[in-house]
């Protein structure tokens, strides 16, 4: 009896020895997962990975059942060659969506939507700019031809009421005897009444009471019309040349290479400067070497509220709003998974949670 329990006993043993070696085989090996830093996405502090892309997948994973190993990347050029090299099997950062990266990669769900925002070094000056630039600028912009359009409408409304007005008085100021030149004097008179400055008076009595009330429009108009520029002057003064978007062209301006961005500076003839790393992004800025910095919106309001803090300020509102994602190679069975546990991580509320730590509440 003793003898048949030991040799159950060794049986059970080899089963078991035969058993783990199998298991061990089928076990699959960690992922392996390209990154570089960018904050808030990726934050690396002495080899220790964290942030909102970070925390994100960490928490992918751990529902999936599946182990990471992160590969740091130099810049996010070097992680996409990663994933087209096979050295990865997916990418975590902040990997905005581009018609020519979709080409070449999977991407998952959108982890955030965000627009591109500007970026300027925070004087604490006012700026001067060039006399000559300033009224080139004011004559030219949007507002002034505007203003220019609506007193042209009210002066030839004005100028056809004044001529059939005055179009039977004689010796008046406007002739009767033909359509021209007569709308051209009536034109004339209304254009220059507009800036209070009229030096024909009609004879008809109800002509008149219009020169009167004319002449209220004018002054209503001019002052309304200087207000405006002055508040524009003052705004161009106290912000600098660079307001949005549409000042870009010309100017040096800063972003990552290999970013989406560099195509969109491009496209509005900025001069383009390009730099593997966030920091030499932001330290070009600082030390003058470029006017702007262009990126994702998520990324520079983090750095102007912590270390660019009194350093730096926002330069007009959020534009070309894109979603990022973690990328995967093409045909990726991956991505699915991914998306089905960021699908979960919405509704219940874990998103929500990372989100607020690292950007606050929606």
């Amino acid at each position: 009896m003793a003898v048949f329990i030991v040799r159950l006993i060794a049986a059970w043993a080899l089963i078991i020895a035969a058993a783990c070696p199998a298991r061990a085989q089928d076990q699959d090996p960690p992922l392996r997962v390209a990154t570089f830093a960018l904050e808030p996405f990726v934050v690396e502090d002495d080899g220790a990975l964290s942030g909102f892309g970070i925390e994100l997948w960490n928490d992918i994973a751990s529902r999936l059942g599946i182990e990471t190993r992160y590969q740091l990347a130099p810049d996010v050029t070097a992680v996409f060659q990663s994933l087209r090299n096979g050295e990865a099997d997916a990418a975590v950062s902040g990997l905005f969506y581009s018609a020519e990266r979709d080409r070449e990669f999977d991407f998952s769900y959108p982890i955030i939507q965000a627009g591109l925002r500007i970026m300027v070094r925070d004087t604490g000056e006012v700026a001067t700019p060039d006399w000559l630039q300033g009224f080139l600028y004011l004559l030219f912009s949007r507002a002034s031809l505007a203003w220019l359009g609506i007193a042209l409408l009210l002066v030839v409304v004005a100028a056809h009421l004044v001529w059939v007005l005055e179009y039977l008085a004689k010796d008046g100021p406007i002739p009767r005897e033909k359509y021209f030149p007569g709308i051209f004097r009536a034109m004339y008179w209304a254009a220059t009444t507009l800036m209070a400055q009229g030096d024909h008076t009609p004879r008809q009595w109800l002509a008149r009471t219009l020169t009167v009330l004319w002449m209220f429009v004018g002054i209503i108009f001019v002052a309304s019309y200087t207000a405006q520029l002055t508040t524009m002057l003052t705004v161009q003064r106290i912000q600098g040349a660079i307001n949005g978007p549409d000042d870009l062209s010309g100017k040096r301006v800063a972003t990552l290479a290999g970013s989406s961005v560099v195509a969109y500076l491009r496209q509005h003839n900025a001069q383009v400067r390009e730099f593997p790393q966030n920091s030499q992004v932001y330290q070009a800025l600082l030390a003058g070497k470029v006017d702007a910095v262009v990126q994702g919106s998520a990324g520079l309001d983090y750095y102007a509220t912590h270390e660019g803090r009194g350093r730096v300020r926002m330069a007009g509102p959020e534009f070309n709003e894109n979603g990022a994602g973690f990328a995967f190679p093409l045909g990726s069975p991956l991505r699915k998974r991914v998306d089905g546990a960021l699908l979960a991580m919405r509704e219940d509320g874990t998103y929500q949670r990372i989100y607020a730590k690292w950007f606050g509440t929606k």
